[in-house]
C-alpha cells in the first residue's frame, strides 16, 4: 500500500466511531485508479467584502484569492509586496481578518465556513474549520480584549443549529455568529457563543467601534421601503398615473404599480410631466417596512446582544468603517430609484435613463443621525440625454471598501465601477461640503478595486483589483500607483474579458456613475422590482414557443412596451434556458448560425446601454459578445435548504410527489411547465411561454425555480382591501413572488385562480419542495471539515467524512462533487483527490494512492491537519492536483 512518508501510527478514533470508519477503509489498488475528468470553471461571481488585511505588526499582507480558493501571504518589508506563501482554504473566500501576527481567519462564501489559519506552523495550515450559516460574508474581532469573532451569514443552510423558518412570518433572516476566538472549537457544529438573529435579510458588512465594545452589522439587500401593488386585474385594474397608452395609442395592460413609504403614507410617483401629484395607496398595503439597514451590537456584554438599529442608510449596503477620530460609522451603498417609472427618452413620461441608482456614503453619527451623501452630486441635472466628459471624469461608481487614516483625517474609498480610489476628508462627507474632484481620485492600472488596506508606516495603500485578480500598491506621498502584481487566476479568458462590461461605469454609461451591476448586484439580484417599460415605443411581435399544453387561442401574439413592474432577475443560470426577461421579450429570434438562442437573447439587451444606462451608443458587437459569453458562465450555488445527502423531508417529498403528479393548474401538472430534469440541466423551466390565467394580463416565460428561497421575507398582501386579510405588521422586504413580486409567499401564489389544490396541506408541501428545489450543484458542494488530533476520534466527524466521501462517488443522475483532502502532514504540504476507486490520489508525480484510513492516521498526529472539501464536479483536478491543468501534477499546492 502507498504511504504518505511517515510511520504508521495507532488510530486515534474512539470506539463510538470505529464501525463507521472501518466501513470507509478501502485498500489502495495495485494500478492507478481513474480520476474524475477536469471540467469547465464554475463562475459564482462572489462579491469581495474584506479581501485584504495587514498583520498587527505591519510585516504581512493577507489577501483572499477568491477564484483560486486560497489565502495569499505577502511580505511587506521588501520594496514591493513579495509573495511568501499561499494556503488552501474553502471555496470562494471573500473576507479575511488577522487576529494576530500568527493567526488569520478567512470567510469562505460558498463553503459556508470559516478557515482558521495557523501561520506560526511551518508550513502554515488551516488548523480549524468553523461551520456557519449560508453564504457568510464578513468577519471582525471585537469585545474588550478583541477576543470574540463576529461573522455575518444568512439564516439558512445545512450547518445551522436552528430552523430557517422560511414559511413563518416575522422571522429574522440576518444572522451574526459569535465565537470565542480563544476556543472556537473543533466539533462538527463548531461552538459559537451565540448566534444573533437580526430583523433583516442577507447580511454583508461588519465594523467595530474604536474601543471594540460595539459591532455594527449591515444588511446587504436592505431595501428602500418600496413594494408592488397587486394588479387587481379582475376588478378592472389599478388607476395608475399616466401615460395610459403606448406611442400609437394601444392601452397599457393591467399591471401592478410600485409604491414607496414616504412621510407615513404609501404613495406612487405621480406624473411629474403632467403635474399629477402622487396618490396615496395606504389601504392596499397591509404591512410595514421598518427598513432596518444597520444594527449595533453590544460586543462587550457577557453575551453579545442587539443595542439598536438604523434605517434610511441605503438600498444595497457594501461595506462599513468607523472613523477612529469621531466614532462615526461610514457606510458605502447604492440607493435605488425604482419608484420612478420607465426607461428610454422620456418624451411623454418620467424616465430612469442615466439615473436609476446613486452611489453614496452614508454617515451615522454617534448621536444616531443618518446622513446619506451622494458621491456624484456634481451631476446637477439628469435631464440631458447624455452626460459630459467632465461629469464622467469626476464620478465614482459602486463604492465598496473604505479605509481611514488612524487620525481620522482622511478616508479612502474603492470605487469598484470606476478603476479609481477616491479620497475625502471625513468632516466634508459628514457636512456634505465636499466637491467631487478628479484630483482626489487615484487612477489604477486595472479595474474592479474591491478591497483596501492602509499601511501608514510606509505611507502605502494596497488595493485588490478584481478584474485582473491583482494587487495595486498606491504611494500616498504622490497619490499614484507605484506597483501592480497579479495572483494566479484559474478563470478562463471568457470570464476575465467579459467581467468589466457588468461593472465598469466609465465604459458603460455616459456619466460614469452607473452600470448593469446597479441592479444585477454581483451578477445576481437587488431584491427589488422596477417598471422599465417605455411608453414612447409600440408593440412588437412575440415569436416565442409556448408550452404544448397552452391552447393556441389563448396565446398573446404581441408584447406591449408598457409591461409594468418586474423584479430583477439573476444573471445566473441563463445558459440553455431560452428567451430572457420575465416575458421572454429578449427573444433571441435573430440568432445567427453557430450562435445559441441564449447568446442572441442576451445580446438583445444591448438597447439597455442607451435606454437605461444613458450611454451615447450601444456596445460594439465584439464588446456585447464578450459580455454575453461572460454572463452565460454565471452559476447558481447549491440550495441551502436541501439536505446534504440530497434527500427530502417527508413534507418536501410529498410536495415533490404532487409536483410530478396530477394536473394542478387546469392545463398541466407542475412539472408540465416548470420542468425539473437535473440530468438535462432543467431546473424549473424548459424555456417556453405560458398563459397566466385571468389574474394576470400578460403572458410570461415559465421561470426557473432555483432561487425561490432567496425571495423569502414578505408576508402580507398588497391587494384590494376587499380581499380581506389582517395587517401583518413589520416585514423584512417589500417584494415576494410572481413576476412583479406582489405575491408574498409561494402559498399565496398557489392560491391564484388557475391552480387546483386539494387542500392547504398540499399547497404547503409544494411550497416546501420549491424552497428545497434542486440547483446547478448538489447541496454537498463546498462543504468542508478539518480533521486534526483533537477531533479525529469524534463520531460526528466520522459521519461527516463518510457523507462527503459517499456523495463524491455519486455519478447518477449527475455527479454531485469531487472530494479534495489538503493540509499539512509531518511538516510538509499535502493535497489529494478522491478517485473513482474510492482511494485518494496524491498530488505528486508518483500519483501515490492512499486509503481514507491512512489519511486519518496522518491527520491524527500532533501538529498535523487535513481539510476535506467537496468541490464542484470537474474542479477536483485543478483544486487538488494540478492548479493550472497543464497535465503535470503539482508537487506543492
Amino acid at each position: 500500500m502507498g504511504r504518505i512518508g511517515f510511520e504508521s501510527t495507532r488510530r486515534r478514533w474512539q470506539i463510538a466511531a470505529a464501525a463507521t470508519l472501518l466501513a470507509w477503509v478501502t485498500a489502495a489498488t495495485a494500478t492507478p485508479a481513474a480520476l474524475p475528468a477536469a471540467g469547465e470553471f464554475r463562475n459564482f461571481e462572489s462579491g469581495p467584502v474584506r479581501p485584504l488585511a495587514v498583520s498587527p505588526d505591519g510585516s504581512r499582507l493577507f489577501v483572499t484569492n477568491t477564484p483560486e480558493n486560497r489565502l495569499y501571504v505577502y511580505d511587506l518589508t521588501t520594496l514591493a509586496p513579495t509573495l511568501v506563501t499561499t494556503v488552501p482554504v474553502g471555496l470562494e473566500p471573500v473576507a479575511v481578518a488577522a487576529r494576530s501576527n500568527d493567526e488569520v481567519w478567512v470567510v469562505n462564501h460558498l463553503s459556508d465556513s470559516v478557515s482558521v489559519v495557523d501561520l506560526a506552523a511551518s508550513p502554515p495550515r488551516v488548523a480549524h474549520t468553523l461551520l456557519v450559516g449560508d453564504e457568510p460574508r464578513d468577519i471582525v474581532f471585537a469585545g474588550v480584549g478583541r477576543d470574540r469573532a463576529f461573522i455575518t451569514a444568512a439564516r439558512r443552510g445545512q450547518n445551522v443549529p436552528f430552523a430557517a423558518n422560511s414559511l413563518v412570518a416575522g422571522t429574522p433572516r440576518c444572522d451574526v455568529w459569535v465565537f470565542d476566538a480563544n476556543a472556537p472549537g473543533d466539533s462538527l457544529s463548531s461552538e459559537p457563543l451565540t448566534v444573533l438573529h437580526l430583523f433583516g435579510d442577507t447580511p454583508r458588512p461588519l465594523a467595530v467601534s474604536v474601543d471594540g465594545r460595539t459591532v455594527y452589522a449591515g444588511v446587504f439587500n436592505s431595501g428602500n421601503r418600496t413594494t408592488t401593488l397587486d394588479a387587481d386585474v379582475q376588478r378592472g385594474g389599478l388607476k395608475k398615473p399616466g401615460p395610459q397608452a403606448d406611442a400609437v395609442g394601444n392601452a397599457q395592460p393591467s399591471t401592478g404599480l410600485i409604491v414607496r413609504y414616504v412621510n407615513g403614507h404609501w404613495v406612487d410617483n405621480g406624473d411629474p410631466d403632467t403635474g399629477t401629484a402622487p396618490r396615496r395607496w395606504d389601504s392596499r398595503v397591509r404591512f410595514s417596512l421598518p427598513d432596518y439597514d444597520v444594527f449595533a451590537i453590544d460586543a462587550a456584554a457577557s453575551m453579545p446582544a442587539l443595542k439598536r438599529s438604523y434605517s434610511g442608510v441605503g438600498t444595497t449596503l457594501f461595506n462599513m468603517a468607523v472613523n477612529p477620530a469621531s466614532g462615526a460609522l461610514y457606510v458605502t451603498n447604492t440607493e435605488a430609484r425604482n419608484h420612478v417609472r420607465f426607461e428610454g427618452a422620456g418624451k411623454r413620461s418620467t424616465t430612469l435613463r442615466g439615473h436609476f441608482v446613486e452611489s453614496r456614503i452614508t454617515v451615522i453619527t454617534p448621536s444616531g443621525a443618518v446622513l446619506p451623501r451622494h458621491l456624484n452630486k456634481h451631476i446637477t441635472s439628469y435631464d440631458a440625454a447624455l452626460g459630459t466628459a467632465s461629469e464622467r471624469a469626476r464620478s465614482l461608481a459602486t463604492p465598496l471598501d473604505l479605509a481611514f487614516r488612524s487620525d481620522g483625517s482622511r478616508v479612502y474609498v474603492a470605487a469598484f465601477g470606476s478603476q479609481r480610489v477616491g479620497w475625502f476628508t471625513p468632516a466634508e462627507l459628514q457636512a456634505n461640503s465636499f466637491t467631487p474632484n478628479a484630483a482626489r481620485q487615484i487612477p489604477l492600472s486595472a479595474g474592479g478595486p474591491a478591497g483596501l488596506a492602509l499601511d501608514e508606516p510606509r505611507n502605502r495603500l494596497y488595493v485588490l483589483t478584481r478584474f485582473d485578480n491583482g494587487l495595486s500598491v498606491i504611494d500616498l506621498n504622490s497619490h499614484s500607483e507605484s506597483a501592480h502584481l497579479t495572483m494566479f487566476n484559474p478563470e478562463p479568458a471568457v470570464v476575465r474579458n467579459g467581467r468589466p462590461f457588468l461593472y465598469d461605469a466609465r465604459l458603460t454609461s455616459s456619466r460614469g456613475d452607473s452600470s448593469c451591476a446597479g441592479c444585477h448586484v454581483f451578477g445576481d439580484l437587488d431584491q427589488l422590482a422596477w417598471d422599465l417599460g417605455n411608453p414612447d415605443e409600440r408593440q412588437v411581435k412575440n415569436p416565442n414557443r409556448y408550452n404544448a399544453a397552452v391552447p393556441a387561442a389563448l396565446k398573446k401574439p404581441r408584447f406591449h412596451p408598457m409591461k409594468g413592474p418586474m423584479t430583477t432577475q439573476s444573471f445566473r443560470g441563463m445558459k440553455g434556458n431560452g428567451p430572457m426577461h420575465w416575458r421572454g421579450d429578449r427573444t433571441g429570434a435573430s440568432a445567427a448560425a453557430g450562435e445559441t438562442l441564449e447568446q442572441q437573447a442576451f445580446q438583445d439587451f444591448n438597447v439597455a446601454f442607451t435606454g437605461l444606462l444613458g450611454r451615447s451608443a450601444r456596445l460594439s458587437s465584439a464588446q456585447m459578445a464578450a459580455f454575453t459569453n461572460f454572463a452565460l458562465t454565471l452559476s447558481y450555488p447549491p440550495n441551502p435548504h436541501r439536505r446534504l445527502d440530497n434527500s427530502l423531508s417527508t413534507a418536501e417529498q410529498a410536495g415533490r410527489a404532487f409536483y410530478f403528479g396530477p394536473v394542478s393548474d387546469n392545463i398541466a401538472k407542475c412539472n408540465g411547465c416548470h420542468v425539473l430534469n437535473e440530468a438535462a440541466g432543467r431546473f424549473g423551466t424548459n424555456g417556453t411561454m405560458s398563459i397566466e390565467g385571468p389574474d394576470i394580463a400578460e403572458d410570461f416565460k415559465i421561470p426557473q425555480l432555483r432561487n425561490a428561497y432567496q425571495k423569502v421575507g414578505m408576508f402580507g398582501s398588497t391587494g384590494n382591501a376587499a380581499d380581506g386579510g389582517a395587517a401583518r405588521g413589520a416585514q423584512i422586504r417589500g417584494f415576494g413572488y410572481l413576476h412583479d413580486g406582489s405575491k408574498d409567499t409561494i402559498d399565496t401564489f398557489l392560491h391564484l385562480s388557475v391552480f387546483n389544490f386539494p387542500n392547504a396541506a398540499t399547497r404547503t408541501n409544494v411550497a416546501r419542495f420549491v424552497l428545497a428545489f434542486p440547483s446547478d450543484l448538489a447541496p454537498i458542494t463546498g462543504q468542508q471539515i478539518t480533521v486534526n488530533a483533537n477531533n479525529v476520534g469524534s463520531a460526528a466527524v466520522g459521519e461527516r467524512l463518510a457523507l462527503l466521501r459517499t456523495r463524491a462517488l455519486v455519478t447518477a443522475p449527475r455527479a454531485e462533487c469531487e472530494l479534495v483532502a489538503a493540509g499539512v502532514i509531518d511538516g510538509a504540504r499535502f493535497s489529494s483527490l478522491l478517485n473513482r476507486a474510492g482511494t485518494f490520489t496524491r498530488a505528486n508525480p508518483a500519483a501515490t494512492e492512499l486509503s481514507l484510513a491512512e489519511l486519518l492516521d496522518a491527520a491524527g498526529r500532533a501538529g498535523n491537519a487535513l481539510t476535506f472539501t467537496c468541490v464542484p464536479p470537474g474542479a477536483g483536478r485543478r483544486i487538488g492536483l494540478d492548479r493550472n491543468l497543464d497535465g503535470v501534477s503539482d508537487t506543492e499546492l
